[in-house]
């Protein structure tokens, strides 16, 4: 698999530069969107539990002791920093760091931080400017909001998982942390916009986002057809639960994904793949609906057709449509279009390479941050609060007596 180095940096200024993030996250949801916010330019600092860290920073044995796969996968391009937040002066000295920063970010059940004397209200009234951010699973208020809850329970009991799987299957969840994901891309999209309007008004503002809100918005389509039609999705594999053709399809010799479920483009598989240009004008097929209510008819159709050539000859009239070969990750992964975006970036530090996956953010008049391996526990304690806070090693060296800061 090719690998290439991040892209090449000019002298452009990241989007965020000079925006410094106070990060206390763990895990996916929060950890992931302050790698974005890095990758865009931001000092990310990443204050730690001196004893263990980030969980899952030992949760698997890929890459060094300290800095598993599942860490590196959300952590590059950020400061570490050791606070002991069980003592006062750990403490206070994230409350001195919350003055000196734009955004802090948190990923605690809601009450946690208020016990840290770390909430949006004593944080926000030391720094007005300040953007605080606080992503749980069901929110700052309400019912639910003091349960804990992770991903797969979310995808549960969002409805996600009842129209997931085959037709005579149980319900099934998706094995990536998709609402992790979502909720990342979320709080981002909320946190540059606070950015705009701090511009805009001079002030900072509190972000209340919960994987549930971010679950339930997801629904989408299949939300609103129920709200609407008051049906509830069913089970339907690798359909679409509302277009056809959008299956996956067996060829001679191996399946393929094809979603040409629009009138254009439907016509055009007709016509220009599977050259049948009367199955586009007969009546069952002829609109959205109709093709819809055939679903099973139509689908048999095209099958009996694409099982007749091999998957490279169907690939190549394809090309014009929304089709593609079902890859496995390391085909993914070696695939010359994922090499050309530049999605495989290799990151070296003093003791080994780093290949991650790349950042999807592309701009023409901007760059990003040069990307940095993702940190050791508590690599950049003292530098950060030399450099920041301004203290002295006699300062640090008794901080670390106290058991209040950690250095490596």
């Amino acid at each position: 698999m090719a690998s290439r180095s991040p892209p090449a940096y000019s002298a452009k200024r990241p989007p965020l530069d000079g925006i410094r993030v106070l990060d206390f996250t763990r895990v996916i949801a929060g950890p992931l969107c302050t790698q974005h916010l890095a990758d865009l330019g931001a000092e990310v600092i990443k204050v730690e539990n001196p004893v263990t860290g980030d969980e899952v920073r030992g949760w698997d044995d890929q890459g060094t002791p300290g800095r598993s796969s599942f860490f590196s996968a959300f952590n590059r391009t950020k400061k570490s920093i050791a606070l002991n937040l069980k003592k006062e002066t750990g403490r206070q000295l994230a409350r001195d760091l919350a003055r000196e920063s734009d955004i802090v970010i948190e990923n605690f059940r809601p009450g946690v931080m208020a016990r840290f004397g770390l909430d949006q209200k004593k944080l926000r009234a030391i720094n007005p400017r300040l953007i605080y951010v606080s992503i749980s699973a069901y929110g700052a208020s309400g019912s639910m909001s003091d349960r804990p809850g992770l991903d797969p329970v979310l995808q549960a009991e969002s409805g996600m998982m009842s129209f997931t799987g085959t037709e005579d299957g149980p319900p099934l969840r998706h094995p990536l942390s998709i609402i992790d994901t979502l909720t990342a891309v979320q709080s981002l999209s909320a946190i540059t916009s606070a950015l705009f309007a701090r511009e805009r008004d001079g002030s900072g503002d509190f972000i209340d986002l919960c994987l549930y809100d971010t679950a339930i918005g997801a629904l989408n389509n299949a939300g609103l057809d129920y709200l609407t039609s008051g049906n509830l999705p069913k089970r339907s594999g690798n359909r679409h639960i509302q277009a056809t053709p959008a299956n996956l399809f067996q060829t001679k010799t191996e399946p393929i994904y094809i979603a040409a479920a629009s009138d254009r483009l439907f016509q055009r598989l007709c016509t220009d793949v599977l050259e049948q240009p009367a199955l586009s004008m007969d009546e069952r097929f002829s609109t959205t609906l109709q093709r819809r209510k055939h679903r099973d008819e139509l689908l048999s159709l095209i099958q009996n057709i694409m099982q007749k050539e091999t998957a490279d000859y169907w690939l190549k009239k394809l090309r014009p449509l929304p089709a593609g070969a079902v890859r496995t990750i390391d085909q993914a992964l070696a695939a010359p279009e994922t090499g050309e975006r530049e999605m495989i970036w290799e990151v070296t530090d003093e003791e080994m390479t780093f290949r991650l996956l790349g950042s999807p953010f592309k701009f023409q008049n901007n760059t990003l941050a040069s990307p940095k391996a993702p940190p050791h526990l508590g690599q950049d304690t003292q530098s950060v609060l030399k450099e920041i806070l301004g203290l002295s090693q006699e300062k640090l060296n008794k901080l670390e007596d106290e058991d209040a800061v950690y250095f490596p």
